[in-house]
């Protein structure tokens, strides 16, 4: 058996190799769909795509610069809180933005980019962002970009990070607008088709946003198992060691029997439910369990509570 020190190595081989896959997926999306088609979207990706279009200077540069700079901020303001993580993700980012243009031939993007039209290519580059965004954040990585923006003005305003970032985000495609834009053929973008593209710009964003959310609900989903079995002891000690997750033991009494019994309460991930019924069905084949889907599971091992509990006034008594 491994010991603790080789599997929480593991782990973070894991969840960098997850954040690495992440940001591959997110940078084709828009280096296959979105950037051929001349369409922007939010956060600094968006920004960078406008000044492409306008000056020939690449994405993926941009995207490092701006990166870089909001992380300096980001130190000095908030404090040393983005990790390792995030830095790789920045970097993967702007190396696949800079290089796989160069990589992927344009066969390729003609037939299943340009050949489906803007409409397509703008749900699967969204869909392809979101969930590469979505397993990134998973794994405690980020891109960056806006999200740094709004954790800032949100510590000094009473301003939600979310109401922020999409804010932010559709100043972006709006600005497109009024920025000149050139095709990869030299050719001056028309202001119809700029209108279309701010269209499909915050049809982007909301798709990206949609799967971002739904990826991630379903990452965090959670269950409540309460098991009922004459070994439980054996069961909670299983369940403490292999899948390290608490176990809350309660004195019970079946009332048509008459005899007493106990019930485990286990509160867990939905991914680990499988291994956790194949644990108990080796124990104990006949124990009887009740299986609840659960949300908004907080504490540790589960999500953090990120409010703040609002200071209540004190009144002098006279």
């Amino acid at each position: 058996m491994s010991n603790p020190f080789q599997k929480s190595v593991l782990r973070l081989i894991k969840e960098y190799f997850l954040v690495a896959v992440g940001i591959t997926i997110y940078v084709l999306g828009w280096v296959v769909f979105l950037i051929p088609n001349n369409l922007v979207g939010g956060g600094v990706t968006g920004i960078g795509t406008i000044i492409q279009y306008a000056t020939g200077f690449n994405v993926g540069y941009t995207f490092f610069i701006i990166n870089g700079i909001l992380l300096i901020i980001a130190f000095f303001v908030m404090g040393s809180g983005f990790g390792g993580k995030t830095i790789m993700a920045i970097i993967l980012a702007s190396i696949g933005l800079r290089i796989l243009p160069e990589m992927v031939p344009d066969t390729i993007i003609q037939a299943i980019a340009l050949d489906n039209g803007k409409l397509m290519c703008t749900l699967i580059g969204a869909i392809m962002a979101g969930l590469g965004i979505g397993i990134a954040m998973s794994q405690g990585g980020s891109t960056g970009g806006t999200d740094i923006i709004a954790l800032i003005v949100s510590k000094y305003r009473n301003v939600s990070p979310g109401r922020m970032i999409l804010v932010i985000d559709v100043v972006i495609i709006a600005s497109s607008f009024f920025v000149p834009s050139y095709t990869a053929d030299g050719e001056l973008v028309g202001w119809a088709d700029k209108f279309t593209g701010v269209v499909y710009g915050l049809l982007l964003v909301i798709v990206c946003g949609n799967v971002i959310d739904i990826y991630l609900s379903g990452t965090k989903q959670s269950v409540q198992v309460f098991i009922l079995s004459h070994k439980y002891a054996e069961i909670a000690d299983c369940i403490t060691t292999n899948l390290h997750r608490g176990v809350t033991v309660m004195p019970a009494q079946g009332w048509y029997t008459k005899e007493d019994s106990h019930v485990l309460m286990v509160i867990s991930r939905k991914s680990d439910l499988n291994i956790m019924l194949r644990y108990i069905k080796a124990i104990d084949p006949d124990a009887f369990l009740s299986v609840a889907s659960t949300t908004g599971v907080y504490g540790r091992g589960f999500d953090a509570i990120k409010s703040k509990p609002k200071k209540v006034a004190r009144v002098d008594e006279s």
